[in-house]
C-alpha cells in the first residue's frame, strides 16, 4: 500500500508540471481582476450560447453522426455556424471539399474579426495566438472591442485577462450545453421546437449588439438575402447572405466614420 501510494505521488506531480507548461505555451500573462470582468461580462449571455449549444448537438446525432464523432467535432470544430452548415452535407454524403469549403465561408467573418483584434495579440506567440483564434467567438469578440477597442495601448495583460476570461464563460458554457444535446439527442422530441428557442435567445442578445450603422446594414442585408436565397441547394444562400452582409458592414464602416466626422467638423463650426 505504501509502494502504491509513493508510486502515484510523483505521477500527479508530473502531471502538474505538464499542465504548467501547457499552461505557458498556451496563455499569456493574465490580470485575474480583468479576467473575473471578462467572465462576469460574458455570464448574463450564457443562457443564449447553451441554448444555441443544445440545439447543436442535438442536430450532431440527429443527422447521424455516433457520439462520439459527435464529441469530437464539438471540440475541435467549437463552431456553432460551421457545424450547423455542414451537417446537412454529412448527411447527404457531399464531397468532403464541398463541406470544407462551405465551412470556411460561413467563418469568415472570423477572418475580419483576427484582422480587427490583431494588435492586441500580435506580440504573443503563434500557439498562443492560434489558442485564442480557437476561443473567439462572436459575442466575445463583441464584448472585448466594447471595452477595449479605443484603448492606446494595446497587448496588456489586462486585455489578455478580459479576453480569456470571457473565452472561457463562453467555452463552458457552450461545450455542457452541446455534449448534453449530443447525449440527449435521441430523447429529444423535435416537437419542442428547440431550434426556435435558440434562434430566439441568441436574436435577443444580438439586437442589442448592432448598434452602430454598418452592423445594422450587414445585418439587415444578411437577413433580407437569407431570406431570398432559401431556393438554393446545399443551404449555400445562408453563405452568401453571410459573406454579402459581412461586405456591407465593412464597407460601410469607412462612411459612417467620415459621415460622423463630417457632422461634428461642421457641429465646432456652427459653434465658431
Amino acid at each position: 500500500m505504501q509502494l502504491h501510494k509513493q508510486a502515484a505521488w510523483p505521477f500527479t506531480l508530473a502531471h502538474m508540471n505538464t499542465l504548467a507548461k501547457l499552461r505557458a505555451h498556451l496563455l499569456p500573462p493574465l490580470d485575474l481582476a480583468y479576467f473575473r470582468e471578462g467572465a462576469l461580462n460574458m455570464a448574463p449571455v450564457t443562457v443564449a450560447i447553451a441554448s444555441w449549444g443544445l440545439v447543436t448537438g442535438v442536430a450532431m446525432v440527429k443527422s447521424g453522426l455516433t457520439v462520439p464523432l459527435a464529441v469530437i467535432m464539438t471540440l475541435t470544430v467549437f463552431a456553432g455556424s460551421a457545424q450547423l452548415a455542414s451537417l446537412p452535407l454529412l448527411a447527404m454524403g457531399a464531397p468532403l471539399p464541398v463541406i470544407w469549403i462551405s465551412a470556411m465561408v460561413v467563418n469568415l467573418r472570423f477572418v475580419l474579426f483576427s484582422a480587427a483584434s490583431r494588435e492586441y495579440f500580435a506580440s504573443l506567440s503563434w500557439q498562443k495566438r492560434l489558442f485564442a483564434a480557437y476561443l473567439n467567438g462572436d459575442i466575445g469578440f463583441a464584448l472585448f472591442m466594447q471595452r477595449f477597442g479605443s484603448a492606446s495601448e494595446k497587448g496588456t495583460a489586462a486585455q489578455w485577462g478580459f479576453f480569456f476570461g470571457g473565452a472561457t464563460v463562453n467555452w463552458c458554457a457552450w461545450q455542457s450545453a452541446s455534449i448534453a444535446g449530443i447525449f440527449l439527442g435521441g430523447l429529444v422530441p423535435s416537437a419542442w421546437g428547440l431550434e426556435l428557442a435558440a434562434a430566439l435567445a441568441l436574436t435577443a442578445v444580438l439586437i442589442p449588439m448592432a448598434a452602430n450603422l454598418p452592423a445594422l446594414l450587414g445585418v439587415m442585408t444578411a437577413g433580407a438575402l437569407s431570406v431570398i436565397t432559401t431556393a438554393i441547394p446545399l443551404k449555400l444562400g445562408l453563405l452568401l447572405s453571410v459573406v454579402v452582409g459581412v461586405i456591407v458592414a465593412v464597407v460601410s464602416e469607412p462612411l459612417a466614420h467620415w459621415t460622423q466626422k463630417k457632422r461634428i467638423l461642421s457641429e465646432d463650426a456652427q459653434q465658431d
